[in-house]
Parts: structure tokens; C-alpha cells; sequence
């Protein structure tokens, strides 16, 4: 019985491992910029036809902007802390609707963050079977012994 249930489960996960995950997000107001409200996309690396927006630095890029501006990071060394923000990258790569998703216990810490990522306006759109398609990035990050490190971009 127990060969059965484990059979089974691995037929179960080799059928979802060549599945498609393809999240949409609902857009509660309309945001203005957008190129189709009822097609925004979470896109993820990795499932075929779906590729991420691009930002116009690196990571590493992104980084040092963020450690070089972020005023509240070099008065705090002891702080220690994770955030995320949330961002939609339009079909035209424009960057809309910055926004905190996960906030670091810090709002002056906080503000300073999302005054350095609006500065990201211009991406390369993300695609989805090689159509342009409006997107919602969510990007996190970790502070601590006064840096602060992306966690995936």
C-alpha cells in the first residue's frame, strides 16, 4: 500500500512540475498608465513564455544606490530589518505606483527606500509568449549591520 500512495504521489508531482503557472493580478482601482487593467501579470523566471520586467541597473547597481542614499541605513548601523516593495511595470516599461508592501518598523526608513526605487522609471517591459504585458513586481530586501541586500531581482 505504502508503493501505491508514493507511486502515485510522484506521478502527482510529475504532472505538476509541467504545469503552467501563470498568475494574474486583480486590479481593485484603475491605475493610470496601465495598458490593459484585466491583463496585469505576476511573471515568474523559469515557465515558458513568461519573462520578468528588466530594471535599467543590476542588482548589485540597485544596490549601491540604495546603501549610497538611504541616510537612515549609515545612522543606524545596529538596525537590522526586512522590507518589500511593489511596483507595475506597464506593457511600455514605464514604472507605476511605487509602494511599500512589507514595511520595516521604520516609516522614516521606509520612505527613504521607496524615494530611492522611484527613481527606477524606465524598464523593459515584461513579456508572456513574447507579447509585452503589464506587470506587478513585488522586490525584497534585508538591512543589516548597516547594509541593505536585495533578496531576489
Amino acid at each position: 500500500m505504502k508503493k501505491l500512495i508514493f507511486t502515485i504521489g510522484l506521478i502527482t508531482f510529475g504532472l505538476n512540475t509541467f504545469a503552467q503557472l501563470l498568475a494574474t493580478v486583480e486590479m481593485n482601482e484603475p491605475l493610470e498608465g496601465i495598458c490593459n487593467s484585466k491583463k496585469v501579470y505576476a511573471l515568474f523566471k523559469g515557465f515558458k513564455g513568461q519573462v520578468e520586467p528588466v530594471c535599467p541597473l543590476t542588482k548589485v547597481e540597485v544596490e549601491k544606490l540604495l546603501n549610497e542614499n538611504v541616510k537612515f541605513i549609515k545612522e543606524n548601523l545596529k538596525f537590522k530589518g526586512k522590507g518589500m516593495v511593489s511596483v507595475f511595470i506597464n506593457c511600455k516599461g514605464e514604472a507605476l505606483n511605487w509602494e511599500i508592501s512589507t514595511t520595516t518598523k521604520s516609516s522614516e526608513l521606509d520612505k527613504q527606500i521607496l524615494d530611492v526605487f522611484k527613481t527606477l522609471q524606465k524598464w523593459t517591459p515584461g513579456t508572456l509568449n513574447e507579447e509585452k504585458v503589464d506587470t506587478n513586481e513585488l522586490i525584497t530586501y534585508k538591512i543589516k549591520k548597516g547594509v541593505l541586500v536585495l533578496d531576489l531581482f
